[in-house]
């Protein structure tokens, strides 16, 4: 029996869409990776609380962990309170290390579960912030709360050190005091602007960003010094390699994730062998990790991952991850190849907005039971990119249920007149 729906599409009209509604492959239980796979997560927000959305956040936690669960059971590791839980975008610090205590809990019944938490400085008030010692403060208060409760940090981006450091020289020594501290190997977050358009010049400087002939004084409007910034952020990781597992980059820019990852330490890493490259690359993850076998040493040729993508496409990632450990590179781009113009089109212009779309797809595939999220995030996109979504979701046979699926988007076509 078929199923006709009738969508939306991006010209304002309404087209027939019939589902094909094929499941997801299926993972295979206790499947072995040899990549590092984490996703991060998102958050189930509490739509029954009594509160203001955009100024108050309410999460169900019974949700949330059971969402972690759901991940580890596939074999993905939960990169906990990052940007796809929507911190600095509705989860703020005390409601983030709840959720990081939580989930360090969870893991602790689920052999083999991996969870690594972001560590930021998103309780500080920017306006207050002034200095890098500032900065650094921001970041110990942060790292002390998870380290106590037991967790592996991934150490965010700061808006803060974004906004007050003047050179490479305020990284390097941000970042040497926080990682000298380190109880375990974390792993760096180098986040692009494009998620987060505060971090514009991240690791340069604003005195090092744009510069006028002969390298004096800042130009407004001139380009980001990638090139730069990944010179200061290897010199980093090289002087602390024993304390850095790896580095997430995501600058949605295959080419520059090739270019440090073949820079990076051949030794140090968490367990010796290097400095791991996680992609963070919503674009090109399926090539990236599949890997492309050079360099000198292994991780220079390959990519772990640290993906939000995971989240919505987590059975598909977790099949394909086995079917490359088992050396059936053939079958790893066969099922993760399709989701990519789904990637692509979650992550688009505005991207700081994908998390409109993980989120979706939970409710479409049954995850949770509603479609609302922490800070009314929900109205971020459109009705006529939801349902592109849908569609594509569909192609790349990622509707777990997909009856499921169309009953509920009829209910959200429903709710917006298209009925």
């Amino acid at each position: 029996m078929t199923t006709t729906l009738t969508l939306p599409t991006a010209d304002g009209g309404l087209a027939p869409y019939t589902l094909r509604g094929t499941p997801p492959a299926a993972p295979a239980p206790g499947a072995v990776f040899d990549r590092i796979a984490y996703s991060a997560a998102h958050v189930v927000a509490d739509p029954r609380a009594a509160i203001d959305p955009w100024l108050q956040c309410a999460v169900d936690w019974d949700a949330t962990i059971a969402y972690r669960r759901y991940l580890w059971s596939l074999g993905l590791g939960v990169a906990e309170a990052m940007d796809t839980a929507q911190r600095g975008m509705g989860l703020d610090w005390p409601t983030s290390l709840e959720l990081i205590r939580r989930s360090v809990e969870a893991s602790k019944d689920m052999p083999g579960a991996l969870v690594a938490s972001g560590c930021g400085t998103d309780h500080l008030v920017l306006d207050e912030v002034r200095t890098v010692d500032d900065v650094i403060r921001g970041y110990e208060e942060q790292m002390e709360a998870i380290e106590k409760l037991g967790g592996k940090l991934i150490v965010m981006a700061s808006r803060a050190l974004a906004r007050v450091a003047k050179s490479p020289a305020d990284y390097e020594r941000v970042y040497d005091r926080i990682l000298s501290q380190a109880k375990q190997p974390v792993v760096l977050h180098w986040l692009g602007d494009m998620f987060d358009p505060a971090l514009a010049g991240y690791w340069n400087g604003k005195d090092v960003n744009a510069t006028g002939p002969g390298g004096v004084g800042p130009v407004a409007g001139a380009p980001y010094d990638v090139a730069r910034a990944m010179d200061t952020t290897v010199g980093i990781i090289a002087a602390h390699a024993d304390k850095v597992d790896g580095i997430k980059i995501s600058l949605l820019d295959k080419d520059h994730e090739i270019a440090m990852r073949r820079r990076l330490p051949a030794t140090g890493g968490p367990d010796g062998q290097g400095v791991r490259m996680y992609t963070g690359d919503d674009f090109n993850y399926a090539e990236l990790i599949a890997g492309d076998g050079a360099g000198s040493v292994p991780t220079h040729g390959k990519s772990d991952a640290l993906l939000g993508i995971f989240d919505a496409i987590a059975p598909a990632a977790s099949a394909a991850l086995a079917a490359l450990a088992a050396g059936d590179t053939d079958r790893f781009h066969a099922i993760l190849g399709p989701t990519v113009p789904l990637s692509r089109h979650i992550f688009r212009a505005p991207t700081r907005f994908y998390k409109t779309g993980v989120v979706f797809m939970a409710w479409l595939n049954g995850h949770q039971s509603h479609f609302t999220m922490v800070g009314g995030q929900q109205s971020t996109r459109s009705l006529p990119h939801l349902a592109e979504l849908f569609r594509l979701a569909d192609a790349a046979d990622l509707l777990q249920q997909p009856e499921l699926a169309a009953r509920r988007m009829r209910s959200l076509l429903a709710v917006h007149g298209v009925e």
